[in-house]
């Protein structure tokens, strides 16, 4: 890549549950992840909040941590401008997938650019819909101005994203989101290449059609959410809402692989992996090899 890569550590859990993925970054880093993808040295340490964790929903939003979930928001925004500003390549290790809250709005401040959103649920659930509460359920709703405006109006700045500029890739938890009674990404103007298109018409093809999308939109430029869970349960059972099937480690590594070489995208969030359940340690390892033959590095 010709930017320089900069790690954002942003292990937030408010969005779900402090159960080990706070030790993400920690996790990829130790499995060499920086010197990999030859990063800037420094590492960016995002203030989580995570003590601030509530198993409560709130009254008004019915969400979890929704004042926190803002103010570590808040945090991660003031980092990401910083770095756009550097026009450096951020890398954000999360955390859980509520860190886009704080992904989203600093895109938005600073031009028009779309999301590719790699994950094996759709996350789009409104919070009245939503069984847990958690904001990692719901973020792409949140980032699309549907939820409470205290995270979907952040600095004034919602809808952070407008539905026609999101790509959804990989998911597969299509009969449990009816199950339980989640709004249908179908439904609104966001393209979805699910898994079972992606089974049906091949990778190659698939990526193909999402590159030629990428460049009709005309925008400043793309943010890839890579959410692990999109990578298949045999593969990686490290995440702590399993569901059967999904993509293998190599074809994520080809379709990030295509993504970034368009030269279109801007930066890219990592989520959902749970080093405590990695026991030896080997997802970690392939997680970062992933990365870093995706940015050509290894």
């Amino acid at each position: 890549m010709s930017q320089q890569i900069q790690i954002i550590s942003a292990p937030s859990i408010l969005g779900l549950k402090p159960s080990g993925v706070e030790k993400l970054p920690e996790s990829l880093i130790n499995a060499g992840l920086p010197e990999k993808i030859n990063s800037v040295q420094e590492i960016i340490k995002v203030p989580t909040l995570n003590d601030a964790y509530d198993i409560r929903r709130d009254s008004e939003t019915n969400c979890l941590n929704p004042t926190a979930i803002r103010d570590f928001s808040l945090n991660l925004i003031m980092a990401l401008t910083e770095q756009m500003n550097s026009r450096n390549f951020p890398l954000v290790l999360g955390g859980d997938c509520s860190i886009l809250i704080g992904i989203m709005p600093a895109l938005k401040s600073k031009g028009n650019f779309g999301l590719l959103f790699l994950d094996a649920h759709a996350d789009f659930y409104l919070p009245d819909q939503s069984t847990t509460g958690e904001l990692a359920d719901m973020d792409l709703s949140i980032v699309t101005g549907r939820g409470p405006s205290i995270l979907t109006d952040i600095n004034n700045l919602g809808p952070y994203i407008k539905d026609r500029n999101v790509i959804h890739i990989g998911q597969r938890d299509g009969e449990e989101t009816k199950q339980y009674g989640s709004q249908e990404i179908k439904d609104s103007e966001i393209s979805l290449f699910d898994l079972a298109a992606i089974r049906s018409n091949g990778l190659q093809k698939i990526t193909n059609d999402i590159t030629t999308q990428m460049e009709s939109l005309a925008l400043d430029g793309f943010w890839i959410h890579f959410d692990t869970d999109v990578i298949s349960d045999d593969e990686n059972p490290a995440v702590d809402y399993r569901l059967p099937g999904g993509l293998s480690f190599q074809e994520v590594t080809q379709l990030l692989s295509k993504l970034i070489l368009t030269r279109k995208i801007i930066g890219m969030s990592v989520t959902i992996f749970n080093p405590a359940l990695d026991t030896d340690g080997t997802i970690a390892i392939k997680l970062s090899n992933c990365l870093a033959s995706a940015f050509k590095i290894v």
